[in-house]
């Protein structure tokens, strides 16, 4: 592991560890020369999952004083891999690929970059994340996508989570529920061209999905998941990151076998980025 990247890790263990007193709940934390963006979204009966999928439940076990005197609190919860902030592992939607514990940190950790299609996508939930929104992202920096990177995708729909009807097209459940989503997501187009084009280590998107809510055979997953490039789905705060030069640090639940998990995702930017 690079030194520098030691170095983060210790920083966001540091921060993890201050007093009882800074609030936990805090989407920008400052320390040293970097600012530590949580990308993820809480963990709650309001998490928006897909539709056909089991939804977060947290049951109390104990809380209170218990009968030595001191206070004890403990919970027992139930999840979906897919729900909230998570990962898709490639086997998600290709056979024999990496499961989450298989995934190497590499592809987890590393240098970013944030593609802004809010204009595109506030006027169309069913907007199509193209090739030229990643060539214009080439055209304004003076360079390709650099080998490795993590992208990032915000389309601005974080902004409605969690009203189901708003982020998701509906607040129905169950099968007949999959035809009534509407949310942006990667053209099968544009995954073709990243992963013939381009050499990413992983991809996020602040919807539900990768592939768009209308997707019926969901190629963008399959096409990217194929190359063993992971995917991140129901990020938000990417408005507070800049277009390019700051990292990212996602780290999934290290479940054996899982075809996903939930995720804790946080960008590291310098001050002068942020």
């Amino acid at each position: 592991m690079k030194t520098s990247t030691l170095y983060l890790l210790l920083g966001l263990t540091l921060v993890g560890c201050n007093s009882k007193n800074e609030q936990s709940h805090e989407t920008v934390t400052k320390s040293a020369s970097k600012s530590i963006i949580d990308l993820s979204h809480s963990y709650s009966d309001k998490t928006i999952y897909w539709v056909t999928a089991k939804e977060f439940k947290l049951d109390t076990v104990f809380k209170g004083q218990t009968e030595k005197g001191y206070y004890y609190a403990a919970n027992n919860f139930s999840t979906a891999e897919h729900g909230g902030t998570h990962i898709d592992a490639p086997i998600h939607f290709a056979k024999n690929a990496q499961t989450v514990d298989e995934i190497p940190l590499e592809k987890l950790i590393g240098n970013a970059i944030k593609i802004d299609v809010t204009i595109k996508s506030s006027n169309n939930p069913d907007y199509l994340v193209s090739i030229e929104d990643f060539t214009n992202w080439e055209k304004d920096h003076g360079h390709t996508i650099p080998d490795k990177s993590i992208v990032l995708i915000e389309t601005g729909f974080s902004k409605y989570y969690p009203d189901k009807v708003k982020y998701l097209g509906t607040d129905e459940r169950g099968d007949h529920a999959v035809k009534l989503l509407h949310f942006p997501g990667l053209s099968p187009e544009a995954a073709t061209w990243l992963v013939e084009n381009r050499n990413i280590n992983a991809i996020g998107i602040d919807t539900p999905s990768i592939d768009y809510g209308q997707s019926e055979y969901f190629q963008s997953h399959v096409i990217l998941l194929k190359q063993n490039i992971p995917a991140f789905e129901n990020l938000t705060n990417l408005d507070k990151l800049p277009s390019n030069e700051f990292e990212i640090i996602a780290l999934p639940m290290k479940i054996e076998g899982g075809s996903g998990a939930p995720l804790r995702i946080v960008a590291l930017v310098s001050e002068e980025k942020s």
